[in-house]
């Protein structure tokens, strides 16, 4: 039976990849610690009640694998491509959704609810790419981590996952520096 859905929230969206995908888990470490619940995500996520009753573990891990692949494409035409692949494959199709008081919107839908999450993914990584351009996403720069991120700042220069990441990175350099001067000074 069909799934009717719309986007789900930015900040949702990197939570799931981050916290289910395996390379951001690996990279730091967290490979093999325990999930969160799935209710904590399938609450942040707002999917359709059929949709998230569907979601388990592995339904987050590799609908978290194939976003992760969007974020990391190495140039536009790339992510272009693999968020088009990911919305073919998922069957995304537009629909008109009648709301309270024969309100209507611009909604989306896929034949099951298996595939709900990856294309309500898709789709609000399709508008906010279309919005706002491929430079805006990506993985982050820190060292040791694949956590992804979506880059919502006036200047658009982000290219850490957290303030954490980006001040380990900071230190880490000037430690470097630090190390190099004293090293030319002997």
């Amino acid at each position: 039976m069909a799934v009717t859905f719309t986007e789900i929230p930015l900040d949702a969206l990197t939570e799931l990849v981050n916290g289910w995908g395996t390379l951001p888990r690996r990279e730091d470490g967290r490979g093999d610690a325990p999930h969160r619940p799935v209710a904590d995500i399938a609450e942040r996520l707002g999917l359709p009640a059929r949709a998230s009753a569907a979601l388990t573990p592995k339904a987050l891990t590799d609908a978290a694998d194939l976003l992760h692949a969007v974020f990391s494409a190495a140039d536009g035409e790339q992510c272009a491509q693999a968020l088009t692949r990911l919305l073919s494959d998922c069957g995304v199709r537009p629909v008109m959704d009648a709301g309270a008081a024969g309100t209507l919107r611009a909604a989306w839908c896929v034949d099951g609810a298996d595939h709900a999450l990856a294309a309500a993914a898709a789709i609000t990584l399709r508008q906010y790419l279309a919005d706002h351009g491929f430079a805006r996403i990506g993985i982050c720069t820190g060292g040791h981590c694949a956590d992804v991120y979506i880059d919502q700042s006036p200047g658009g220069r982000r290219r850490f996952c957290s303030v954490t990441c980006q001040n380990r990175t900071r230190v880490a350099a000037f430690r470097s520096r630090r190390a190099a001067a004293a090293g030319s000074a002997e």
